[in-house]
């Protein structure tokens, strides 16, 4: 089953659960100064949890869910009963946040048969479809094998190779305030302000409530940062809300896609003295 973009409706995939088999993703993680762990669970039936900040972190890195190794991503993708020709819903349950950081971690394996539920849940509740309370209980072992693609993601060292030419041009998802440098960043020990020469686009630009804007709102967004035709970068606090640009940016046609995935909370660092800018 493939659909026709990326970005899928609720209706799009109530229609393909009727006559296709369906990995369903729950991507859910809390938010900064937001959390849904009291709230009733509410899920598309037949989900499993795509663990972004326990399985699917690397406990190893003293920065915030950093992208664990192909080997890991294998293995906790298999045993929750992923195949080779799987095809892959991924929602989360605030609407749009993290199940583009899923997306772009797919990516990175090599995995690219994988679709994103826009506006999750509450898109889902809207029309009245069911709901499930609980998480799918036994699946059969999956056969993916990973395909680590390190085109889809920079590092610090990658950053500073090519950050004073114009192969690639960056873009940073956090508010306005932090990338200025006049509002606090929201984790210690980490400076204000933003990578030389990036642009700014606050990740809520792109959404409308729980959902992507359309795509012309999109392209007309990256259009006024009068983008390069370069490598794109995308960067936040901690890779989390850069991913979401990251979609966008594939959605409207970006050919060549990186996220960073240490983001500020590498950057910023107090001890490494990286350039900053305000």
């Amino acid at each position: 089953m493939i659909f026709k973009s990326s970005l899928i409706t609720a209706q799009e995939l109530a229609d393909a659960l009727k006559q296709d088999t369906i990995v369903l993703l729950d991507c859910t993680i809390d938010k900064v100064g937001q959390s849904m762990k009291a709230e009733k669970l509410e899920l598309i039936p037949n989900s499993s949890f795509f663990d972004i900040e326990g399985k699917l972190s690397d406990n190893t890195s003293s920065l915030p869910h950093t992208l664990v190794s192909p080997i890991i991503f294998e293995n906790e993708m298999q045993n929750i009963g992923i195949n080779q020709t799987s095809t892959v819903v991924l929602y989360d349950r605030w609407g749009v946040y993290s199940s583009p950081r899923a997306w772009w971690m797919f990516k990175v394996m090599g995995f690219h048969n994988v679709y994103i539920l826009n506006g999750g849940v509450p898109a889902w509740k809207k029309f009245n479809y069911p709901i499930s309370n609980n998480y799918k209980e036994s699946v059969e072992k999956g056969n993916l094998k990973t395909n680590y693609l390190n085109e889809w993601i920079a590092d610090k060292d990658y950053i500073l190779k090519h950050l004073d030419g114009n192969s690639i041009e960056i873009f940073d998802a956090r508010s306005q305030g932090r990338f200025s440098g006049i509002a606090p960043e929201p984790r210690k020990g980490l400076k204000s302000g933003h990578i030389p020469h990036s642009k700014n686009i606050p990740f809520e630009n792109l959404l409308k409530g729980e959902f992507y804007s359309d795509i012309k709102e999109i392209e007309t967004i990256f259009k006024e940062q009068n983008p390069r035709n370069s490598t794109h970068v995308f960067t936040c606090g901690s890779g989390i809300t850069a991913s979401i640009l990251a979609f966008a940016s594939h959605l409207i046609g970006t050919p060549n896609i990186r996220v960073y995935d240490g983001s500020w909370s590498e950057w910023g660092n107090e001890n490494l003295n990286l350039p900053i800018e305000k």
